[in-house]
């Protein structure tokens, strides 16, 4: 069974920046596709970013409010992948969840009924 878990949530000011992890249990040998998903109380989960990667190459995708904002990687040891989150506003609050698809192949937009294993989340929040 694939377990995630995510660190690296906090508090921090207007403009300010924070870099989230997810730890997955289980080494990534051959493709990856993983995404992180924001969720505020009272609204539906909101995709943010997915990666896709492999021996040869690795793909991002973003929507639009994060584009040019967050980044998202996999990390050296193949089995995390991070989200750097620069310029934050009050409107990024949320808590943050990451999550892995099995279907590579399928690896792009962040539609939360595609990911088949998910974290507990990570609470972030930006004070004005």
């Amino acid at each position: 069974q694939v377990q995630l878990a995510e660190s690296g949530g906090g508090q921090v000011q207007t403009g300010g920046s924070l870099r989230l992890s997810c730890k997955v249990s289980v080494y990534a040998y051959g493709s990856l596709c993983m995404g992180w998903f924001r969720q505020i109380p009272g609204k539906k989960r909101e995709g943010i970013a997915s990666i896709y990667t492999d021996i040869y190459t690795d793909k991002q995708f973003y929507v639009d409010s994060v584009k040019g904002r967050f980044a998202i990687s996999q990390d050296s040891d193949k089995n995390s992948v991070s989200l750097e989150m620069n310029n934050l506003t009050t409107e990024d609050t949320a808590s943050y969840y990451c999550a892995e698809n099995k279907r590579t192949w399928a690896c792009g937009e962040v539609i939360p009924e595609d990911f088949d294993y998910w974290g507990q989340g990570t609470q972030v929040t930006v004070s004005s």
